[in-house]
């Protein structure tokens, strides 16, 4: 999978792929790619910025609201939640949803 722009990925509609499950705990989400057998741990920031993800009609859309909850600036929410992105791209746990899939 190629890596995507930081312009690109904030525009984008980001999702679960059917074939990836998760779960949230107080200290952790915990998301299973069903494909490879491998689970993965998120600490409680990374589950609530999943969470988010998961209504948002874009990537970036999030940062505000993310930004106010955790009382951090946005350019903070926005490079965690790229770092974020990009890391559960590469492990095929999210992927980009087309423009006109719902």
């Amino acid at each position: 999978m190629s890596p995507h722009s930081t312009s690109e990925l904030l525009a984008a509609r980001v999702r679960l792929p059917q074939h990836v499950v998760h779960r949230s705990f107080v200290a952790e989400t915990v998301v299973l790619n069903l494909r490879t057998g491998q689970y993965h741990g998120l600490n409680p920031t990374a589950g609530r910025m999943l969470e988010a993800l998961a209504d948002a009609p874009t990537a970036g859309a999030i940062v505000p609201e993310l930004a106010l909850e955790y009382g951090v600036e946005p350019a903070k929410i926005e490079s965690d939640l790229l770092a974020l992105c990009q890391g559960l791209l590469e492990r095929g746990l999210i992927e980009i949803a087309d423009a006109d899939s719902a």
